[in-house]
């Protein structure tokens, strides 16, 4: 059958998918994904967390939007952005690991980042058990305007470059399980060794608050006390 109709051809379609891959085709573009996916936030705040400067990363989020992968709402003069919809974030998961398992260099360059790691994890099956048994502290280490933005439901709010300072916050009888906003993020990583070198027992959780949200597990939005 012949490709052409009476609107269009097969290769305008596919061009129209691929405005979706090129999109996609930035790093810095895939980082400000990921932090939308922990919740919305103002341009200034995505511009710091990503460190880029504001017309950058304004640059960025409107080849986003064009793209359809990120919506917005207006406050006044401030412009807040937000992940268009679950689906997104289904992608950004899938393109990581996809990446990881058919790009020699994802392995290296995630390993070279996230620091040398053999320590137990846990699964969200596991943590969800160990809560109900109530034998462990679930520790966000997150920002805080994430943790505000929905949280696993009991956890604590220490920001990561809080901990050291804040550690006696923490029961030292009981295991502390560690997350942050997802499988690559380091934060989680980084609390989990200062724990341990304070000689606590810590574990992580094996992903974050991006696959927890994905799975449909409970969300607490309540803000700190």
């Amino acid at each position: 059958m012949p490709e052409n109709t009476k609107s269009g051809t097969k290769a305008q379609l596919y061009e129209a998918f691929a405005a979706s891959g090129k999109a996609l085709a930035s790093g810095k573009r895939l980082e400000l994904l990921d932090l939308l996916a922990q919740g919305e936030r103002t341009v200034d705040a995505l511009a710091k967390a990503a460190r880029l400067n504001l017309t950058t990363a304004s640059a960025h989020l409107q080849t986003l939007k064009q793209a359809g992968f990120v919506a917005t709402r207006r406050e006044g003069v401030r412009i807040h952005y937000r992940l268009a919809g679950d689906d997104v974030a289904q992608l950004f998961t899938l393109l990581r690991k996809v990446a990881e398992a058919h790009q020699a260099a994802v392995p290296a360059a995630r390993d070279a980042y996230l620091g040398e790691y053999t320590a137990a994890e846990l699964s969200r099956e596991q943590l969800r058990a160990r809560i109900a048994a109530g034998d462990v502290i679930v520790l966000d280490v997150r920002p805080v305007e994430e943790y505000r933005a929905g949280h696993i439901p009991g956890a604590l709010s220490i920001p990561v470059e809080e901990l050291a300072d804040r550690i006696d916050e923490l029961p030292d009888e009981v295991e502390i399980v560690v997350y942050c906003r997802g499988e690559y993020c380091v934060l989680a990583y980084d609390a989990v060794r200062l724990l341990t070198d304070r000689g606590r027992r810590a574990i992580r959780l094996n992903d974050g608050m991006l696959e927890w949200r994905l799975s449909e597990l409970p969300v607490d939005t309540s803000a700190l006390t």
